[in-house]
């Protein structure tokens, strides 16, 4: 049974990493649709960082509430969401825009990379549920 709930915290983790794969795609897409937009600023997807720190301000302990008026104690069970910041620090072109083609072409592939990692360790984790709960091995 703590075998089935690993794997289901896993798969709800790489869900929303795979959503913030899809939106990462969108918004890199955003950037280079308006690399010529005088005034534009480049906007970039924040995860991993969010991930990590969420991950290391947890604990393994988790105490049993037998009253809904206890405090909770351990892990809150939320994953976090993605989030889109806009870069408005530099300044690329004299118009404004500060879109570098070439970085946003790298994140692209870079990306595409992630998501397909992503989706074979989430086919990964089917699997192994799909295992736990049919019994064989």
């Amino acid at each position: 049974m703590e075998r089935r709930v690993l794997i289901l915290n896993n798969i709800g983790i790489l869900h929303s990493a795979l959503n913030a794969s899809s939106l990462r795609q969108q918004v890199i897409s955003n950037n280079i649709a308006n690399a010529e937009t005088p005034g534009y600023n480049s906007k970039h997807v924040v995860f991993e960082d969010i991930l990590k720190q969420q991950l290391s301000n947890q604990t393994n302990f988790v105490g049993k509430r037998t009253d809904p008026r206890h405090v909770v104690i351990g892990k809150s069970g939320a994953i976090p969401m993605a989030q889109t910041v806009e870069n408005s620090d530099t300044v690329m072109q004299n118009n404004g825009n500060n879109v570098d083609i070439d970085n946003e072409m790298t994140q692209m592939g870079n990306n595409s990379l992630w998501y397909y990692t992503l989706t074979q360790q989430l086919t990964s984790q089917f699997n192994q549920l799909s295992i736990s709960i049919k019994g064989r091995s």
